[in-house]
């Protein structure tokens, strides 16, 4: 009698033992809810939606906390837990997060830099996408032609030589940034004051160039509408934008607990390039789709997601 009872006993402890290893199992595969972030502008809500769909193809539960407004804040939000993950460009990370004076050209360079300084801050850099979307100065092609205006430096020669005849927009942001007006001005030598200054949302920014609103304004290199809206890029002859190359950047500890988000993001940065964000840009900036479905489409053709 006593035979069978340890007989019973050990079953019943064995089965005790298979559940509890699985329900440990189902503990381990379950995954964080991931909470996404992104800046407030066309580009940043694509990459944010890009990232929002792959994961949850990859099985996270997924919270959309995209289009926040402001590089300082994005990056706040990230330092202090309330996001896990966006995506950065180097340049604003070198000069704007990390307070550096000089700016870097080589992609690499400036890739390597970010990454080793923001490992101090718990950051980590996943790679890097080979598209670089720098500042760039911009002007309706017509009147560049017919002004001889190719360069910045062109431009620069023309305000001192016609003071307050032409219009210079900006964004907010563009006007306190190191890399923004001020510092341009200085390294091209010329002064945009009083009612010369058309500071708006970048948003309309383009528009307002193409209504002729403004005479000439920044922009983004890989935007859309530069092409679309028949505006020229300035050439900027003394190097003064940096690379601004964009990665995905997560606080150590989101990796730690789920490493195979690096996988997912990085082989989404590397196929990333020029022509393909420009063409996801104009998708939504002028065939006017939104971000969710040209970041679906995108994923769809490139096999990501089904």
């Amino acid at each position: 009698m006593k035979s069978i009872t340890m007989k019973k006993m050990a079953l019943v402890l064995s089965v005790i033992l298979v559940l509890s290893a699985a329900l440990i199992g189902c503990g381990s595969s379950e995954k964080d809810v991931i909470k996404v972030g992104s800046k407030d502008y066309t580009e940043q809500l694509i990459l944010g939606q890009i990232t929002i769909l792959a994961l949850e193809e990859a099985g996270f539960e997924v919270e959309d906390k995209t289009n926040v407004a402001g590089s300082d804040k994005v990056r706040s939000a990230l330092i202090g837990g309330d996001l896990d993950v966006y995506w950065e460009y180097t340049g604003t990370a070198w000069l704007m997060h990390l307070q550096n004076d000089e700016a870097i050209t080589d992609s690499a360079e400036a890739y390597r830099l970010v990454k080793e300084a923001d490992d101090a801050n718990g950051l980590v850099w996943l790679n890097y996408a080979p598209f670089n979307n720098t500042y760039t100065i911009m002007m309706r092609r017509a009147d560049s032609e017919a002004l001889g205006v190719a360069s910045i430096s062109d431009l620069a020669a023309y305000m001192n030589e016609n003071p307050g005849e032409f219009i210079f927009g900006v964004d907010h942001e563009f006007t306190a940034r190191p890399d923004g007006l001020p510092a341009l001005e200085e390294v091209y030598g010329f002064k945009v004051e009083g009612d010369s200054l058309a500071v708006m949302d970048a948003g309309i920014l383009y528009k307002s160039l193409l209504e002729e609103q403004v005479d000439t304004g920044m922009g983004f290199s890989t935007d859309g509408r530069i092409a679309a809206y028949d505006f020229v890029n300035l050439v900027d002859d003394k190097d003064f934008f940096p690379v601004y190359n964009p990665a995905a950047v997560l606080r150590k500890e989101t990796i730690e607990a789920n490493p195979e988000i690096v996988d997912i993001l990085n082989e989404i940065a590397s196929k990333l390039d020029n022509d393909t964000m420009i063409e996801m840009n104009y998708l939504v900036d002028i065939e006017e789709m939104e971000p969710k479905a040209v970041a679906e489409d995108w994923l769809r053709e490139q096999g990501i997601i089904e």
